[in-house]
């Protein structure tokens, strides 16, 4: 999991005041042993989130993707089902802040992407054959440039699941104006 934030401003009203918002918003990742992961970008609180990401056969509501593990890096990539079709790849590396601890994850890369729909067939198989050997900026779709994200990069942060009603980060705004993952 982790927290996102940004200011946006908003419309003034009559010209007397410029409000200004801070939005929270946070990436959720759940890892399965069999290869397959969900994901979700979500303004819900990890309490109420860690109910809808129980199993990746009937979590309806994230996008489903597959990871491989090499060392102590992560090798992950999902299809946003959509017109566009789009690949979302993440090279993310797990450390730990204590010794022996693995409860953090580094984002190295996130790139979206575009893929032909001849690449990915029905979009039940592994995404991962289908972008094995890409160069990090390659696309194949050339309506949809690769692009790399470079912010809202802080690295995510494990929540065990037995932790998630009582998590720090259920805290509202107000409470928690900021959140140093470490």
């Amino acid at each position: 999991m982790k927290r996102n934030t940004y200011i946006r401003t908003g419309v003034a009203e009559w010209k007397v005041t410029n409000p200004v918002h801070l939005v929270c918003y946070f990436r959720y990742l759940r890892f399965f042993q069999s290869g397959k992961f969900l994901y979700k970008i979500s303004s819900q609180k990890v309490k109420e989130v860690v109910k809808l990401m129980n199993h990746p056969s009937i979590a309806n509501c994230a996008f489903k993707g597959h990871y491989t593990i090499c060392g102590e890096q992560i090798e992950a990539v999902l299809l946003y089902p959509s017109a566009r079709m789009t690949l979302l790849r993440m090279r993310l590396r797990i450390r730990g802040t204590t010794i022996g601890a693995n409860n953090r994850l580094d984002i190295i890369t996130l790139i979206t992407t575009g893929v032909s729909e001849s690449e990915i067939g029905d979009g039940d198989g592994d995404i991962l054959e289908v972008v094995d050997g890409w160069q990090e900026d390659e696309t194949h779709n050339p309506a949809i440039p690769a692009v790399s994200h470079r912010t809202g990069l802080s690295p995510f942060v494990f929540v065990p699941f037995d932790e998630a009603e009582t998590s720090v980060l259920n805290l509202p705004v107000e409470k928690m104006d900021y959140f140093v993952p470490g």
